[in-house]
C-alpha cells in the first residue's frame, strides 16, 4: 500500500513537468521565429513606403508576419511568430532617433519619420 502511495504522486507529478516543458518549448521556439520577424523589419527599413507587410517563410512554412509602419518620429513594428500550432506576437514602438543610433536609418530619411502620414 506504502508503495503506490509514493510512486501514483511521483508519475502524476513527472507527467505535469513533462507538459510544462513541452509547452515552454513551443513558447520558446514561436519566440525565436518572432524575432527574426523583428531583425527583417528592422534591417528593411530603409524607403519611403508609410506601412508594409511582409511573411517569412522557410521549408515550406510560415516561420513570421511582419508589419511596418512608419509613426510620427518613429515605427512600430508588430512580428507574429508561428510554431506548429502556436503563434506569439511582439509589438515594437522605436523612435526615429533610436533608429538612428542604432544605423538602421540614415539622418536624411528622419523627415519621412516626422511626418504625419
Amino acid at each position: 500500500m506504502r508503495f503506490y502511495q509514493f510512486i501514483l504522486p511521483f508519475l502524476f507529478l513527472t507527467q505535469i513537468i513533462f507538459s510544462q516543458s513541452k509547452i515552454e518549448s513551443d513558447i520558446e521556439f514561436a519566440l525565436v521565429n518572432s524575432k527574426k520577424g523583428v531583425y527583417y523589419a528592422l534591417s528593411n527599413l530603409q524607403g519611403k513606403k508609410a506601412k508594409f507587410e511582409k511573411s517569412l517563410i522557410a521549408d515550406d512554412k510560415l516561420i513570421a508576419k511582419v508589419k511596418v509602419s512608419k509613426e510620427l518620429n518613429g515605427v512600430k513594428i508588430e512580428s507574429t511568430g508561428f510554431n506548429q500550432s502556436n503563434e506569439l506576437t511582439i509589438v515594437l514602438y522605436k523612435s526615429a532617433d533610436s533608429l538612428i543610433k542604432g544605423g538602421y536609418i540614415k539622418k536624411s530619411d528622419l523627415e519621412t519619420y516626422s511626418e504625419d502620414e
